[in-house]
């Protein structure tokens, strides 16, 4: 077994080890035993039992030494430890053994018509975040709510070195640890697809060594892509602010979205989205034809 292969069977055995530990056996329908359980959640046996394989195929798997599982067993493992979508997926692909020489992750360019569209939106934030979390484009709005992206070096306009190493971000959002959790799922996410990508090795290893929170929940392995949903902000300037956000797949690159953030029309928040595109003013437009 080549050191890809080890990467993925040890990724594979350290996530079925996270998810059965989340699970009792009154959840999984059993009925506990009577002597105290030395581990959390279900045993190995019991994981096994319920997915209809040997404990000891199973004890293959979560040490990574199984090799061509096939679709049903990890079908069968997924409903087993009652997997999201978003589990599920990451487990198919942490399961598969990466057989050809892993590529260069290329590049990624935001097309004009995107910066384009980004200033035309003056009444809302709004920003185009690629892979492993990078902030690849912003409007003016995006900028006076979360920081100036563009005034960074480009190696640090990303969203997780911002949510953990920007100590404004911590009062920014009114629930940090929930936006940081997600953050990490996301990133644990993109790390099943890309298991080779240098970049996201490095910004792993630097959040890990910079800060503890990140350091605990990375090793908690949880996985999860939102797509939509509400954060509550809490800016210096206009104070408190109840955003809706939508993250836009950009046709030509799936690894790119396009995050648009709204207020609820007649709410405070409204008026203080407003009161910040006031305060922000009208900035030049800049070149931002930058990649990633």
């Amino acid at each position: 077994m080549d050191d890809r292969a080890d990467h993925r069977g040890g990724e594979l055995g350290e996530f079925l080890r996270s998810r059965r530990a989340k699970i009792s056996p009154e959840q999984a329908g059993l009925t506990p035993a009577p002597t105290a359980r030395r581990v959390p959640g279900l045993r190995r046996e019991e994981v096994a039992g319920l997915a209809g394989v040997s404990v000891d195929y199973y004890v293959r798997l979560e040490r990574g030494r199984a090799v061509n599982v096939s679709e049903s067993v990890l079908d069968a493992i997924a409903r087993a430890l009652q997997l999201t979508g978003d589990e599920r997926g990451h487990l198919f692909r942490v399961a598969k053994p990466v057989r050809s020489r892993p590529r260069p992750v290329p590049a990624q360019r935001v097309r004009p018509g995107l910066y384009r569209i980004l200033d035309t939106l003056t009444e809302v934030p709004a920003l185009v975040v690629g892979r492993r979390t990078d902030v690849l484009a912003t409007n003016r709005l995006a900028r006076a709510l979360y920081t100036d992206f563009d005034a960074l070096p480009q190696r640090e306009r990303n969203m997780a070195r911002f949510i953990f190493l920007h100590d404004e971000a911590r009062t920014l959002y009114e629930d940090w640890e929930g936006v940081a959790r997600t953050t990490v799922a996301a990133l644990h996410l993109y790390a099943g697809e890309h298991p080779h990508d240098a970049r996201l090795t490095e910004l792993v290893g630097e959040l890990s060594l910079r800060d503890r929170d990140f350091r605990t929940w990375w090793a908690a392995h949880d996985v999860e892509r939102r797509t939509f949903g509400r954060k509550l902000f809490h800016h210096p300037v206009v104070g408190d602010l109840t955003l809706d956000y939508e993250a836009l797949a950009v046709t030509g690159d799936a690894e790119q979205v396009l995050g648009i953030y709204t207020a609820e029309p007649g709410s405070a928040s409204a008026q203080a989205l407003a009161l910040l595109a006031s305060w922000s003013g009208e900035a030049a437009p800049r070149p931002r034809f930058t990649g990633s």
